[in-house]
């Protein structure tokens, strides 16, 4: 049996939703908080959604399909990298749940990856996570 160890980051943003989910959505902004990439996506339901970047000199393509889209509240997505090593096969693709809550000029931001094989490689998701999800929030708050 497989286990399924979820890995979530939170973090408290001084900025209004629709702010964050400008953030989230923007190609300019998912560079600069993702490590880089470039997206490529429609945001519709069903649609690809890949990200394109350089990681040690070498080029790679994360890929996922959007399964959800409620604009300024929530975002799910599956994702897969080939960076991880695996085969790109169901097993081994995560679902991303991105939730923003929140009223006025306060967002509560949460991103969720699940199908972590262990608590160690769940530690390992939640570390890079909140690096990102720190990053959104400098944008956010930026005047």
């Amino acid at each position: 049996m497989t286990e399924n160890y979820v890995a979530t980051s939170r973090i408290s943003i001084a900025a209004p939703r629709d702010r964050v989910w400008q953030v989230l959505t923007e190609p300019a902004a998912i560079k600069e908080f993702m490590f880089g990439t470039d997206v490529e996506t429609d945001w519709s339901v069903g649609s690809t959604i890949v990200w394109r970047g350089i990681w040690e000199g070498k080029p790679y393509a994360d890929t996922g399909v959007i399964l959800e889209l409620e604009p300024g509240r929530r975002l799910v997505n599956t994702h897969f990298s080939p960076l991880s090593g695996q085969a790109d096969v169901p097993e081994n693709r995560h679902t991303l749940t991105w939730t923003l809550d929140g009223e006025g000029n306060s967002t509560e931001l949460t991103l969720a990856q699940d199908n972590n094989p262990s608590p160690d490689a769940a530690a390992h998701s939640q570390g890079m996570w909140d690096s990102l999800v720190a990053n959104v929030k400098a944008i956010s708050e930026r005047s």
